[in-house]
């Protein structure tokens, strides 16, 4: 009878360990080790995590003495499980404040855990340089976490369309399980419409909102303790620029103005961080004068799009990376725009 009642408790035991391997690997779970402690001992057991863990390398890379950023990998929207764009990480003794969120939850619940590694301090806001899927869908992380969540205005015109829904059923798919359908778009806990400074702990920050620029609202993210500046999409090092906007024209002033900064380091919303700020804010400002040079001419001589393009003398372009999957929409855009200060 002993025997009989060990063999069972024996098959019990192993069919609820095999029950529990092919459930986790079916949902790609990810089990983080958990201390228990009891009155009489202290033990550690698995606790399931609700978002499926990424293979893909994530460091933090420190740029000063608070400032940090995780890097995305070169590559489309769906490449390394969503890991493509940049998330600044600013580390004060009160609290943490990130810049942009990542385009996945897991991406930012790993990230969460790099955080863990620096400082046990609380992340407590969250300023989002635009609402492009790769740049939000991380943001019910850090909202689940407590974290103020900032937005500039505009970011409305993406959350009630219906690109944002379609965008965020199609990456439930081309990026499942690391997006799915529990993912969700968050919304700003605050929208802000100028200028504006704060202080964490001893960290002074200050935002500029720069309006419709790459998206229908960017702003930008200056550690003024460290000289670090955060731009979201409206600065891509090394290669060119995604204009995401018709809004050239304030985009072009914009750069102007943060020509006049005097920053130690920018980090842009993809690719590394700037080894040469100023040399990196010049490049984009002259790439849209030159397209707004050339499409303005061409509008004011009545010269077809498809004309203009072909005439146009790209050589200190061309061999940038993202030219030919970027360069002729952009042109078109900027064309589109000057059309319509002309009107």
């Amino acid at each position: 009878m002993k025997l009989k009642s060990t063999r069972s408790t024996f098959y019990l035991f192993a069919a609820m360990v095999i029950s529990s391997l092919v459930i986790g690997s079916y949902c790609k779970t990810q089990f983080v080790p958990v201390t228990v402690t009891t009155a009489n001992a202290t033990s550690t057991v698995v606790a399931k995590s609700k978002y499926a863990p990424v293979e893909v390398e994530m460091k933090l890379k420190k740029v000063s003495a608070h400032s940090w950023y995780a890097q995305g990998k070169a590559g489309i929207a769906t490449d390394n499980a969503g890991f493509i764009s940049n998330a600044g990480v600013i580390i004060t003794d009160q609290g943490v404040v990130l810049f942009d969120a990542l385009g996945t939850p897991s991406l930012a619940h790993k990230l969460v855990q790099k955080i863990k590694e620096l400082t046990d301090k609380p992340i407590v806001k969250v300023v989002v340089s635009h609402y492009h899927a790769d740049h939000i869908y991380g943001l019910q992380v850090f909202k689940e976490l407590g974290a103020e969540i900032i937005a500039p205005e505009g970011v409305y015109e993406y959350i009630d369309s219906d690109a944002a829904s379609s965008r965020l059923e199609e990456r439930q798919f081309s990026l499942e399980p690391w997006v799915n359908e529990n993912t969700k778009i968050i919304v700003p806990d605050r929208i802000i419409d100028k200028a504006e400074k704060f202080t964490v702990g001893d960290v002074s920050f200050s935002i500029e909102v720069i309006g419709s620029a790459h998206s229908d609202g960017d702003l930008t993210l200056l550690v003024e303790t460290d000289r670090v500046l955060y731009t979201g999409d409206i600065i891509f090092e090394r290669r060119i620029p995604f204009l995401g906007s018709k809004q050239t024209k304030h985009w072009l002033k914009t750069l102007q103005d943060m020509e006049s900064l005097e920053i130690q380091a920018l980090v842009p919303g993809h690719g590394p961080s700037a080894e040469k700020p100023l040399e990196s804010i010049t490049f984009t400002r002259e790439y849209l004068a030159f397209l707004r040079n050339n499409m303005g001419d061409a509008i004011e001589e009545m010269i077809d799009f498809d004309e203009i393009y072909k005439q146009i003398d790209w050589t200190d372009y061309k061999n940038l990376p993202a030219f030919e999957e970027t360069n002729r929409r952009n042109a078109f855009q900027v064309y589109l725009s000057m059309e319509a200060e002309g009107n």
